[in-house]
């Protein structure tokens, strides 16, 4: 993809975020709550792209500049230091540029439903999954995002058969999508005698929370079963029954939430963890008739796929897609996984920038 071909394309850019800059100046605009919150958040997503262009241009002009200074003798080697620098910063912001360009994933600002399930190891799997929830709470932390438990069965010593979590923040979807997979762990468990180590997995789903107006249901098509809660949350209301089960029978998916008191907050949290799933099938059902492109993902959103290892005899983590290993296992599961987010972005994006080269 070449720059010279993306001009126009970026030449039109810059002339949108100009009148949008002059819309958020109207009156008439700024009276209007809902008006100008549309015409910023439309601002706002073109601002890196349009910065980013007039610095390109900027650094452009500088170069021509210099070129004209190497016919002077006395400026000749200044001017020629001067070009070097400048054209190394005008092949960065170019790369910038087309990766600003690349067709951007729809749910990337996004908040997140993530599920975390116990999968091969029994117990220590079921530990290995409070782990992963601690992990991603204590990430969420670090970014300022709001973490909510949808639903949560607990195993005892600190272990989950099932936790779903609500993770609400700026580009939650965005860093958080590549975190799909299964997960290894192998480490002496808690509850090994003989000091053997144990190779154990869970598996991870992110999934872009969707508003009710993005996926719609049939109320026609569920089938809601109301229980007594076996949560903490349920165990001083034995009276009432709260506990919400929802089978969606079109497609047979079933959701579960006792975490609330109130029956209507359980069934609002199953709601929304149904949306999510039902997005996330409509979304597999697409991917798979898409098999090429599939193959070329880094790896967002296969479940079957071992994404991950945390080794705590050797003390690392290795992320099996990009072959990048980090040396503190503790450290990345006090939620210190920006590192291995980054790269994944970045060899995303890099995969793309292939793709739009030949094709």
């Amino acid at each position: 993809m070449s720059l010279d071909v993306a001009r126009s394309r970026l030449d039109q850019l810059e002339r949108e975020f100009e009148a949008l800059e002059h819309r958020m100046a109207d009156p008439s605009v700024v009276a209007d709550q809902d008006l100008y919150r549309q015409v910023s958040k439309a601002w706002s997503d073109l601002e890196e792209v349009v910065r980013t262009y007039r610095d390109y241009k900027a650094v452009e002009a500088e170069l021509r500049e210099a070129e004209t200074l190497l016919n002077d003798p006395e400026l000749r080697d200044l001017a020629e230091q001067e070009i070097d620098e400048l054209r190394e910063r005008l092949a960065q912001l170019e790369t910038s540029l087309k990766i600003l360009l690349l067709p951007r994933d729809p749910n990337d600002e996004k908040n997140v439903i993530l599920e975390i399930r116990p999968a091969a190891g029994g117990e220590e799997a079921a530990l290995f999954a409070g782990d992963l929830f601690r992990m991603y709470c204590r990430y969420a932390e670090k970014r300022n995002w709001k973490v909510e438990v949808l639903n949560a069965q607990e195993t005892g010593i600190g272990g989950f058969s099932d936790v779903v979590l609500a993770i609400s923040g700026k580009g939650a979807y965005s860093q958080l999508k590549y975190e799909s997979g299964v997960h290894r762990v192998q480490r002496v468990p808690a509850t090994e005698s003989s000091g053997r180590i144990h190779t154990s997995t869970a598996t991870v789903a992110v999934l872009p929370e969707m508003e009710e107006v993005e996926v719609e249901i049939n109320p026609k098509d569920l089938e809601i079963d109301v229980y007594h809660s076996s949560s903490a949350g349920g165990q001083n209301v034995q009276k009432v029954a709260t506990a919400i089960r929802v089978l969606h029978k079109p497609t047979g998916i079933v959701v579960t939430c006792e975490d609330e008191r109130s029956q209507l907050q359980n069934r609002e949290k199953a709601m929304r963890m149904l949306r999510a799933r039902l997005y996330e099938r409509e979304m597999e059902n697409q991917r798979n008739a898409r098999t090429e492109a599939r193959r070329s993902q880094v790896g967002t959103g296969d479940r079957s796929e071992k994404i991950r290892t945390y080794n705590f005899p050797d003390g690392r983590v290795t992320d099996h897609r990009i072959g990048l290993t980090i040396h503190n296992v503790q450290s990345v599961l006090e939620g210190n996984i920006q590192p291995f987010l980054d790269a994944l972005i970045a060899a995303d994006q890099a995969e793309k920038l292939r793709r739009a080269v030949t094709v």
